[in-house]
């Protein structure tokens, strides 16, 4: 019989061995949590963000200050998520899809010799949006200018896809702008 904790027990949605602060680029989504509606709303298949989503789309924009080796890639933010796609660029590296095995064993050989920034990983990422956005959904609902929110803003986890190739990427670039238009049939998310 399994204990409670066992039955509770959150499965890790990470690749396992997979490091996440490699040169790649990622397909993040992040709900509210129990999926509310706290980020503004759609209007004739156009997403019109609420004070709360513009907050949103300010600290989003600001990855790229934080993190100076990420590129931010396109993005929307819907009324209970936000998807984007984020690039991490190490220093001297283009952007890239998916290196390949070889260019990784390359990098890992290099290391030992040369000095390299030291990057910082997916979660770490998204784990300081959330602090910082929930921050200031706080403050906003404290000042009544945010939709008040049940015991988190945010879910717990995160989903995120490592994007293999340029096709892969142009079609996750396609899904993220037709959002809006696909709002009232997204089974996963309304």
């Amino acid at each position: 019989m399994k204990s409670d904790t066992q039955e509770h027990r959150r499965r890790s949605l990470r690749l396992k061995g997979y490091d996440y602060s490699q040169n790649n680029a990622y397909f993040i989504t992040i709900c509210s949590q129990n999926k509310e509606c706290l980020f503004g709303n759609i209007k004739e298949q156009r997403m019109i963000l609420n004070c709360a989503g513009e907050m949103l789309q300010k600290w989003w924009f600001e990855l790229e200050h934080k993190f100076p080796n990420i590129k931010l890639d396109e993005h929307i933010i819907m009324p209970n998520h936000l998807h984007g796609i984020i690039h991490i660029v190490l220093v001297g590296a283009d952007l890239c899809v998916c290196p390949t095995v070889k260019k990784a064993e390359n990098k890992k050989a290099e290391k030992g010799r040369t000095h390299r920034f030291a990057p910082t990983g997916i979660q770490k990422m998204i784990q300081w949006f959330k602090t910082m956005t929930t921050n200031k959904y706080i403050r906003g609902v404290k000042y009544s200018k945010y939709p008040p929110f049940e015991n988190s803003v945010w879910q717990r986890n995160y989903y995120e896809h490592i994007i293999r190739n340029e096709e892969e990427l142009n079609s996750i670039r396609e899904y993220i702008i037709n959002n809006p238009y696909n709002w009232e049939t997204d089974t996963l998310f309304v």
